[in-house]
């Protein structure tokens, strides 16, 4: 019955992820909480979605991570707590571990993570240095012992798809795709929506409690050559593949600002080195989702591309 599942805070609930996660928990019954700084935002797109949060019955809390008070009382109404805090918040998210273990009553505790696998990454710098805030969040949330999830997706759909994989592009190939690598290491790319269910559905499972939940869709596990030949065959065009060789890449990552360095440092690791799907989950340390929900209508990567013919 929908009384019996957990209350669920969502942090950072308006952001790009924490939507989605909070429209994941009210559809699948969850007694769904928002913490946001304003109830009533100027901004007419912040406004239009706190209404549609409202719409969906979910309740506003209104605080702030920087005010320990409203966060340890927002945290007191909910038995599990998902952070989707953005990558300027997240070594921030030791005020959150703490409101959680003032409060003493929550059974589940997601940090921000959604993307690669922190404790297995091979990123080179600056990569490194910037996933070190989520390595740091990771042991903080162990040694408080607070039972936990940290959900890794890969990437999100709505980043890496538009552009048919291409790091740096702002939409689908005219004539030739840049391919990193060989273009042959297997990446994972994962619905927003989807990333929200699958996380929410974990949020009650005590299979995934103290777990890395990997959510990689079987379908959604592609090569960037699988994905540029997805792609000639939904246009019927041929495309030129121009494959930039790993030193280059390593090289343009050195030479590059912020963030675009960042960017092409996941892209490495993923592209490159398939971080993403090109390992056998350990039993003992994470769970697949797409084994724990087979049941999940999730949106293929086929499907998605349909968006942008």
């Amino acid at each position: 019955m929908a009384s019996e599942k957990s209350k669920i805070l969502v942090v950072g609930a308006t952001g790009y992820l924490g939507r989605h996660v909070v429209a994941a928990s009210a559809r699948l019954g969850h007694p769904t909480l928002a913490l946001v700084r304003d109830t009533a935002p100027s901004d007419p797109a912040k406004a239009a979605l706190i209404k549609s949060f409202q719409d969906a019955g979910v309740t506003l809390l209104k605080g702030d991570l920087y005010d320990q008070a409203s966060l340890v009382s927002a945290v007191k109404a909910a038995d599990v707590v998902i952070s989707t805090l953005g990558s300027m918040q997240i070594a921030d998210q030791t005020r959150l571990i703490d409101a959680i273990k003032e409060a003493g009553n929550v059974k589940r505790f997601f940090p921000s993570e959604f993307g690669l696998d922190v404790d297995r990454t091979g990123i080179v710098e600056p990569g490194k240095t910037i996933l070190s805030g989520k390595v740091a969040i990771r042991r903080a949330t162990e040694a408080s012992g607070i039972p936990y999830t940290f959900a890794v997706a890969g990437y999100f759909a709505g980043y890496a798809l538009p552009s048919v994989g291409q790091l740096l592009a702002q939409g689908p190939p005219a004539d030739k795709v840049l391919i990193l690598g060989d273009g042959n290491a297997k990446a994972v790319f994962v619905e927003e929506g989807d990333i929200g269910t699958y996380t929410v559905l974990a949020a009650d499972d005590p299979r995934a409690e103290n777990k890395t939940l990997y959510i990689k869709p079987p379908a959604n596990t592609l090569s960037h050559n699988e994905l540029v030949d997805l792609w000639e065959k939904k246009t019927g065009k041929t495309f030129e593949r121009v494959y930039i060789p790993e030193e280059a890449v390593l090289k343009q990552i050195q030479e590059s600002p912020m963030p675009l360095n960042i960017i092409l440092a996941i892209g490495h690791a993923a592209y490159v080195r398939g971080e993403q799907a090109g390992f056998e989950i350990d039993p003992a340390k994470g769970v697949d989702a797409s084994e724990l929900y087979p049941d999940v209508k999730y949106t293929t990567v086929d499907e998605y591309l349909n968006r942008f013919l």
